[in-house]
């Protein structure tokens, strides 16, 4: 049993995976914040030229 033991807190596979792992959701946080940021300017945009073209005389 110790020698599974040590061999378990030798083996780094694990490790690499669990880096792997947190990367990638990383990742796929930045690009969530960055769609969200990114839908919300392009909302305000649609609505300011909405406002704007509601303005305008067609005469």
């Amino acid at each position: 049993m110790i020698k599974f033991i040590k061999n378990f807190r030798k083996d780094e596979n694990g490790a690499v995976t669990v880096d792997w792992v947190v990367l990638t959701a990383a990742v796929v946080g930045l690009a969530v914040a960055a769609y969200t940021s990114i839908e919300t300017g392009a909302t305000e945009l649609t609505a300011d030229t909405d406002v704007f073209l509601q303005a305008q005389d067609p005469n």
